[in-house]
């Protein structure tokens, strides 16, 4: 059986591994693997043909290796001349260093050290920190205003996933198809689904955040979703009881994996059989064989569960905005997006129809677009640390 998480969850939760960020300079040169084949799409903003930007970026290694083995070097085979610096804080254990230095550059007029920021965006654009002239990136004119929006000013959304409702057809022949009907199956199919404690995992904590607004009035939810309105907190406090509620009827009467890998390996051996899974780590493990292709997924309503955009800015202080701007310009352009989906599975930011056939069969049972947001990061750290009072062993 998967190693599993005691019922009572400590409050501490994961352990964040201090880590130096990693500093990958990537040398422009022709023919280089996947670069050539990018080519021929240099983007369409125009502006320098060569120089020096710095990109920093912080996320798992895949989005490492996104930026260090496709992106950078098709944007470099594509505009010889050019050198990319990519500056990469694992985990993001320092984005909070990271933001302060940069907001401490802006307030002192220093030069940033950072062109392109994938990190901390949404926060850079609240702050004022990055630069707003968009209009330089030629694709967002066909991108949802929504979702634009979401990222504030001045941030380019570039790729994309959410939470969806997996389950075992061979066992759930009529799955859910809205929250309520997802919480009755639940108490009719004892020990059958789990989800993630929300510290541990972002499919979990949809789950939970999906939950709480069953009872959020949505003019709230919206001013809870742009900024941090502790006193609007108080009606999480129903949706707290029906989550404490399902503890009897989750796996192993109130098991909760620890991460989002653990949820997916119990349903991959048949331990449970529905769960909330991320698009883009359920698209992979398929492909990789380690979740079985009988396994299905859906978007639930009413509401559905959250998911979101991932965004790029260029700084305010950047020296080299006309670079920076052609580097997300690129990024968003089809050939990339087809890469950004065949690398680590994200919904691509542009319009599903302007990509291959076979990129858009992967997203088949997704709803690329239905990309419901979750709550400001303050609610959000207020949510994990109130789930380990709340639920466990209530």
């Amino acid at each position: 059986m998967v190693r599993l998480m005691q019922r009572r969850i400590s409050r501490v939760g994961r352990v964040a591994v201090g880590l130096v960020p990693l500093a990958i300079v990537l040398a422009a040169c022709s023919g280089n693997g996947p670069a050539s084949q990018g080519a021929a799409s240099g983007g369409g903003t125009g502006g320098a043909s060569s120089g020096n930007i710095t990109v920093a970026a912080s996320d798992d290694t895949n989005i490492q290796e996104l930026f260090q083995q496709v992106l950078i070097p098709d944007f470099q085979a594509a505009n010889p001349g050019v050198t990319v610096k990519l500056t990469y804080d694992l985990h993001g254990t320092n984005d909070q260093a990271n933001f302060a230095k940069l907001a401490a550059a802006a307030q002192q007029n220093r030069d940033p050290a950072m062109d392109v920021t994938a990190s901390f965006v949404a926060k850079a654009a609240k702050a004022g920190l990055l630069s707003t002239d968009t209009s330089k990136v030629s694709a967002l004119s066909g991108i949802d205003p929504k979702i634009v929006a979401a990222g504030g000013p001045g941030a380019v959304p570039y790729r994309a996933s959410s939470v969806l409702l997996a389950y075992n057809p061979d066992k759930v022949t009529n799955p859910p198809k809205t929250l309520d009907d997802l919480l009755a199956w639940i108490k009719a199919n004892p020990g059958r689904f789990t989800y993630n404690s929300p510290k541990t995992g972002g499919s979990g904590g949809a789950f939970v955040a999906t939950v709480l607004d069953k009872y959020v009035p949505p003019a709230d939810r919206d001013q809870m979703t742009t900024g941090y309105h502790k006193d609007l907190e108080k009606s999480w406090d129903q949706g707290w009881q029906t989550l404490a509620g399902l503890n009897p009827y989750v796996f192993q009467k109130g098991v909760y994996p620890n991460g989002n890998n653990q949820t997916l390996q119990l349903l991959a051996s048949g331990q449970i059989d529905m769960a909330p899974v991320w698009s883009d780590q359920f698209i992979s493990g398929q492909a990789a064989g380690t979740i079985p292709k009988t396994v299905k997924v859906q978007q639930i309503e009413n509401p559905s569960f959250t998911g979101g955009a991932s965004y790029l800015g260029v700084t305010k202080g950047s020296k080299n905005q006309d670079l920076a701007w052609k580097f997300i310009d690129f990024i968003l352009t089809p050939p990339e997006q087809a890469k950004i989906a065949d690398k680590i599975a994200g919904y691509p930011a542009i319009p599903l129809s302007q990509l291959p056939a076979d990129t858009q069969a992967k997203f088949k049972d997704a709803e690329t677009q239905n990309l419901r947001a979750g709550y400001y990061s303050d609610h959000s750290t207020d949510i994990n640390n109130l789930w380990d009072q709340n639920v466990p062993g209530k």
